[in-house]
């Protein structure tokens, strides 16, 4: 059922309160809707337990158990990579509400002692605006 014009533009109004009062709850709504990997996780996860299933019968028929301890660690391998979700990076949001992507590390290692240097500053950055801020 389709929304009517007026519903749209108070859904869009919400969504805009919501932007403008909480950036990173909104941002991390706006990550799970975008996220479409689920659907394969469970499918990769679904075939690695049935292979693992399939690995234990082939161990039970053929009297091999180091077989059916493996067909048993696949199986539950997969069935626990099916059912937890992929860990997904957070941008961080800066002080005029804006969400920045996170960024990754180049493989000089450099950027990660500089972010870290940049954490460090922001830290200490808010410490001082909170103590200014305060009466």
């Amino acid at each position: 059922m389709a929304l009517s014009e007026h519903e749209e533009a108070l859904l869009q109004q919400m969504e805009e309160a919501l932007y403008a009062e909480d950036p990173r709850f909104a941002s991390r709504i706006e990550k799970t809707k975008k996220q479409s990997g689920g659907r394969g996780r469970v499918i990769i996860g679904v075939v690695a337990g049935l292979a693992g299933l399939g690995l234990v019968v082939v161990s039970a028929m053929s009297s091999l158990i180091w077989l059916g301890a493996v067909g048993f660690a696949v199986m539950v391998g997969g069935i626990v990579f099916a059912i937890t979700p992929a860990k997904a990076s957070l941008g961080s949001v800066s002080a005029d509400g804006t969400v920045k992507p996170h960024q990754k590390s180049t493989p000089s290692g450099k950027s990660a002692t500089a972010r870290q240097g940049n954490f460090m500053g922001r830290l200490e950055e808010r410490w001082e605006k909170r103590r200014r801020d305060q009466p």
